[in-house]
């Protein structure tokens, strides 16, 4: 195999060469390892990595597996770093926070068993804002990443450190979640794919609650859309412990394959900045304009239209449901030693928000919500998918806390700068989040992505879409980040 095999093989690529025989776990354990101490001390994108010895001991094991003809599956041996928000037994879950920093799961979420068993070795965790507030991957305990093609600009977040992994070639496939954009705004500022499944696709289990906490989700995040799909067939599947997740054995791979589903060209409704309302630094609206005369070129109609409802009930339903949800996950920590003093102060205001909060008013946003769902399905009935800018700024100075201004409008919440992502989130819609290509000027070579929001439980269309998008466009989907 040559020396630069995690440059020029994604995971799918690795899978083959390891069950084929031409690459062996360890040797690939090692590359890993070497390439994650060559950049991570510069970009800061994996935590907590456990022991190399450790590492390369289950490596061997795996290799012992294939030896004797038995594969666990399609991630037989290839490194994995969840993030740091999933439980992962034995290794530390810190959440970002200090109050957490030393807290180890006995049991693996879900998710990362899931993982496991596919064959993945889980070798750390990837960084995360405190909480995963805030699409700003910093924290008290491990410190701010940087982007993958400029270090000293944010990553985004909340899985900004698995995004800059990704794209640094320091992992081959990774999962994140997503609340408030957090697979989707770091996909689309280190030029990656990142997406937001349906809702229930992807089950939280353990969960405090497993009936209102419905806008996270976890999902998958790759440089290639094949890997995304496999990824998402990994995550996925009905478990009964989360009886609101979805039970109807979607399979994604298989569904890139199937061409004749998507021999119809897309109906794309470009919503854009909403008719003005939404800020924009200049530039993100061309940058999404040029990904989109690219999907014009493979047959898809491109229509520019109006969201169609007002956008500031939205939002202030969103609020609601954000400071309720956000809330009851710091109500516990608080009676921990000092904890007011220990958590970073966007997350004890979104639970002061919350105090104040009656039923009826949560009532009267799920009301908002649910409406919100039935006008966008009308719009549904015109296009197959919506577009709209991952961010409305480029990444910004990684020593700025967030931006405060879009140009020349001020922000009145910490996450006020990112609310072109809520929409997919609020309607519990898929959205993937591609490449649409850097920044010119002030913003030479930052990347920028564009949302592709689906219909209802339409992963798989969206999927197929992003892959004739990125067949199409090779030459900038393989574009890597400049050397450190």
């Amino acid at each position: 195999m040559p020396s630069d095999i995690l440059d020029s093989l994604d995971a799918t690529g690795l899978s083959q060469a390891l069950h084929a025989g031409q690459l062996s776990c360890r040797e690939l354990m090692q590359a890993t390892l070497a390439r994650i101490a060559e950049r991570n001390p510069r970009f800061n994108a994996i935590v907590s990595l456990r022991d190399p010895e450790a590492l390369l001991a289950e490596a061997d094991a795996h290799d012992a597996l294939l030896a004797r003809g038995q594969s666990k599956g399609w991630l037989h041996g290839i490194p994995q770093a969840i993030k740091d928000l999933s439980a992962t037994a034995g290794i530390a879950t810190t959440q970002g926070s200090p109050l957490l920093a030393h807290t180890v799961p006995r049991e693996d979420e879900l998710m990362v068993a899931r993982i496991k068993a596919a064959g993945g070795i889980v070798i750390g965790k990837t960084n995360t804002p405190e909480f995963g507030l805030g699409s700003h991957t910093f924290n008290e305990v491990f410190g701010t990443t940087g982007n993958a093609w400029d270090a000293t600009r944010s990553a985004g977040g909340s899985s900004g450190g698995a995004a800059v992994a990704l794209a640094q070639r320091m992992l081959a496939v990774a999962d994140g979640s997503d609340f408030m954009g957090s697979l989707r705004n770091p996909a689309g500022w280190n030029h990656i794919f990142g997406m937001r499944p349906s809702q229930g696709r992807v089950p939280q289990v353990p969960a405090a609650d497993a009936w209102l906490a419905q806008l996270g989700t976890a999902g998958p995040m790759a440089r290639t859309v094949r890997d995304l799909a496999r990824m998402l067939d990994t995550q996925a599947g009905h478990d009964p412990r989360a009886p609101l997740s979805l039970d109807d054995g979607a399979r994604f791979a298989d569904a890139l394959g199937q061409a004749h589903r998507a021999a119809r060209p897309a109906r794309i409704g470009w919503l854009g900045d909403l008719g003005g309302y939404l800020p924009m630094e200049d530039g993100v609206l061309d940058c999404c304009a040029a990904a989109l005369r690219r999907l014009e070129g493979l047959g898809c109609v491109v229509e520019p239209t109006a969201l169609g409802t007002a956008p500031d009930p939205v939002w202030d339903a969103w609020l609601v449901w954000r400071r309720v949800l956000v809330g009851a996950r710091i109500a516990p920590l608080l009676a921990l030693p000092n904890a007011r003093e220990r958590i970073k102060p966007e997350a004890l205001w979104e639970y002061e928000q919350g105090q104040g909060t009656s039923a009826a008013q949560f009532m009267a946003a799920s009301s908002r919500r649910t409406a919100f769902h039935q006008h966008l399905l009308g719009l549904f009935e015109r296009y197959d998918v919506l577009a709209l800018p991952s961010a409305q700024v480029w990444p910004f100075e990684a020593t700025q806390r967030w931006p405060a201004q879009i140009a020349g409008r001020s922000m009145d919440t910490y996450h006020r700068w990112m609310e072109v992502v809520i929409y997919a989130t609020f309607a519990g819609l898929p959205a993937i989040s591609i490449p649409a290509g850097f920044g010119q000027g002030l913003h030479e070579g930052l990347p920028m992505g564009l949302q592709l929001i689906g219909r209802p439980r339409d992963d798989a269309g969206v999927l197929r879409l992003a892959a004739a998008y990125e067949a199409a466009e090779q030459a900038l989907l393989r574009m890597a980040p400049p050397p450190a």
